[in-house]
């Protein structure tokens, strides 16, 4: 725990200026960032005495080890650094809404050749338009049904109109008339580009155009005795008015508006946002957060704001905006949003009418969010504290270990020697910094092993002394740690540093970032017994690191192994502890397996052609398919593979090179008949370089990796 004063900036340091500051902790990650009108004057109420601050205020700034600042020339500017930032560095004690991307939109993809309405999660995409959100996807797929009557836009996936296109029979939806069908040319690109658009127009409010368009077509087929036709579109009528009664008006002359209403206690707030369009409220979203500080109303709006509009533009920020209690300062936030939008945004408080009715409601249902979230939450929150309370006291840690690493090794036979890396922060599970990594067998410059072959123990030596050599690495380049001695082997960077692949995003050479390997954990978890926590140790020991706990966890009696201990650590069966543990511990193995499977079936369709420097799948798949098979290709002279577009003569000499290098394939055998079938007729040339499996090839042992 760092003392403030230590750190502190000196009087007359800080600039009395607008402007975007930060807490770093000992690592060098980013942990709060934050804006001020007067940097100065905003910073003093950190640096006051401890007594006197929010406690989660004093976490924080007890667990930074440092703070910068960034001065800029507006309030605006500030506000809009401060949310890149955020959205950056994800640091873990600002205000953050859970579940922003778990509400499902109705979306339209008008940057298609063929637009497709489907259901939407996650980020927005460039040329898609969206509807909502919406509380549950069911209710996409009602409104969407009854609107297919009158807007036949397609709604199959990729892949499904591949194969109608192919085969030249629509879906069952084509043949009911609720798709337009397009993958069979009924009608024409510009034609369904223009229905998608109408049913666009349609779910943004424009409803009455097209109610009186078809009650006029309507009328004149009955008056043309076309009765058929006059009730079909009395049934698509009903259709579109049922669509409209799904979302009663609330709103009068069309209004477009967003209401926000803040329900909060001391310690976590809940927003509700009413997504009102046309004067009818088109989607509904909620979040709630932790209030990491002594922080206002009007302050939690504005970080509202923020995750609304940060990465919106044009009509998807509303001309009207209607809040509880208004951010102070209100007029760099209102300057913010009209830039957002392009045109005028009125920032208010309902004061009265129908605007103020609706508000209630929406207080009425952040309400109802904040009771239901603490009561799901509270036994979660004890659970998993209570469980990092036993797992310290077993292993006689001095704290809590709020960050957990686990390591599971993965091979098949000996074979594709892999492993992971999963993370568990607060005793929930950080997908976005797992690990994984392909054995080589070595560890820096030395190779002390082959690399083939079933060893655990040897394969999780190499693991923990790449992944700590990195954080050596990082701590030496940011200067936070340095040591004379050009022996130690922390100070030279991992030849082998690029092989370990990240899930979510590369090393980053900026400090801050969290998604990284130089953040240490509090324990090590090994999956396996007392041999593989010795080499654990025994690669930390290495490495001159003395201050990460290490156990294992065995997957027989379920025993926790700690470094030279002859007897294992038992956690009674009801442990919360030793439950996090084997989550943890399954959670690696999981994502050692996964891995380890996809690198199997990558070699098990390896041909000689993956051996051709520079030679893509593209041209894999273009050799192929100019002659037809692998066996033609063989046989082929260099200036007949030449005559492929992109073939060079350099390259198709090194193609014969490879194929005269290579072992001649194993026949190909029809599993059914026992026939040893000619290579043309065995179906490899669809691949791009594969070659025939024999039965009884490797990959029927999956029952047998680890």
């Amino acid at each position: 725990m760092a003392d403030p004063s230590s750190y502190r900036p000196k009087p007359g340091q800080i600039p009395d200026s607008p402007g975007v500051y930060r807490f770093r902790d000992e690592h060098r990650r980013v942990i709060y960032v934050g804006k001020a009108k007067s940097l100065r004057q905003r910073l003093a109420n950190y640096f006051q005495d401890l007594a006197g601050l929010h406690p989660r205020t004093r976490t924080m700034v007890t667990t930074a080890a440092s703070v910068e600042w960034t001065v800029v020339s507006t309030e605006v500017e500030a506000l809009q650094l401060e949310y890149s930032w955020i959205k950056e560095y994800d640091p873990r004690f600002n205000v953050k809404y859970r579940d922003d991307k778990s509400y499902p939109y109705l979306a339209v993809t008008m940057n298609e050749e063929f637009p497709r309405v489907q259901v939407m999660r996650g980020h927005k995409k460039k040329g898609v338009r969206y509807f909502g959100p919406y509380a549950h996807a069911w209710a996409i797929r009602d409104t969407v049904d009854l609107l297919l009557r009158v807007f036949p836009v397609r709604t199959c996936s990729a892949g499904v109109f591949k194969n109608a296109s192919r085969t030249g029979r629509p879906c069952l939806l084509g043949y009911i008339g609720k798709c337009s069908a397009p993958c069979v040319g009924r009608i024409s690109p510009d034609d369904h580009w223009e229905l998608a658009d109408e049913f666009c127009d349609f779910m943004t409010g424009r409803t009455g155009t097209y109610i009186r368009r078809l009650e006029k077509q309507m009328t004149e087929a009955a008056e043309e005795m076309e009765y058929e036709r006059a009730a079909r579109l009395r049934d698509d009528i009903g259709a579109l008015k049922k669509a409209m009664e799904k979302n009663a008006v609330v709103l009068a002359d069309a209004t477009d508006a967003d209401l926000i209403a803040v329900a909060e206690d001391e310690l976590e707030a809940a927003v509700q946002i009413f997504h009102v369009r046309g004067g009818r409220v088109r989607g509904q979203r909620g979040w709630v957060t932790d209030k990491v500080e002594e922080i206002t109303t009007g302050a939690l709006v504005e970080h509202a704001l923020q995750q609304l509009y940060g990465e919106e533009t044009g009509d998807a920020v509303p001309k009207e905006v209607l809040v509880p209690a208004l951010p102070d300062p209100l007029e760099p936030v209102q300057e913010w949003l009209t830039a957002r939008r392009g045109s005028n945004v009125s920032l208010r408080i309902p004061q009265r009418g129908d605007k103020r009715a609706l508000m209630e409601t929406v207080e009425r249902n952040a309400q109802q969010s904040l009771v239901l979230h603490k009561t799901k939450r509270a036994s979660d929150l004890t659970t998993r504290s209570r469980a990092l309370e036993e797992i310290a006291e077993a292993l006689d840690l001095d704290s809590a270990p709020l960050r957990i690493e686990c390591y599971d090794i993965s091979h098949l036979q000996g074979d594709d020697v892999v492993a992971s890396m999963v993370v568990f922060e607060d005793g929930l599970a950080r997908k976005s910094e797992y690990r994984r990594f392909e054995i080589k067998g070595r560890v820096g410059d030395t190779q002390v092993w082959h690399g083939e072959g079933q060893d655990d123990v040897r394969s999780m030596h190499e693991v923990i002394s790449r992944r700590f050599r990195r954080y050596l690495a990082d701590k030496e380049r940011t200067g936070e740690w340095v040591d004379g001695n050009p022996d130690n082997p922390g100070t030279s960077e991992n030849p082998d540093a690029t092989a370990d692949a990240p899930i979510a995003s590369s090393l980053t050479e900026d400090d801050g970032r969290p998604k990284r390997f130089a953040y240490p954990p509090q324990l090590v978890v090994v999956d396996g017994g007392q041999p593989q926590v010795a080499a654990a140790k025994r690669a930390l020991d290495e490495l001159g690191i003395d201050d990460i706990a290490v156990c294992g966890l065995a997957k027989r009696l379920e025993e926790v192994w700690l470094p030279d201990d002859d007897d294992p650590v038992v956690l009674p069966r009801t442990s919360e502890g030793l439950y996090l543990l084997q989550r943890v511990r399954d959670e690696a193995h999981r994502f050692a397996i996964t891995y380890q499977r996809t690198k199997r079936a990558k070699r098990f369709r390896a041909g000689p052609l993956d051996d051709v420097p520079g030679l893509g799948d593209a041209r894999k798949q273009a050799l192929v398919k100019h002659f037809g098979s692998m066996k033609r290709l063989r046989s082929a002279t260099i200036d007949q593979i030449c005559e492929v577009p992109g073939i060079g003569r350099k390259t198709a000499e090194t193609i014969l090179a490879a194929f005269a290098s290579a072992a001649p394939p194993a026949p190909a055998v029809n599993t059914a008949t026992g026939e040893i079938m000619d290579e043309e007729e065995s179906g490899t040339t669809s691949g791009s370089a594969g070659e025939p499996v024999a039965a009884g090839a490797p990959e029927d042992r999956r029952g047998q990796e680890t």
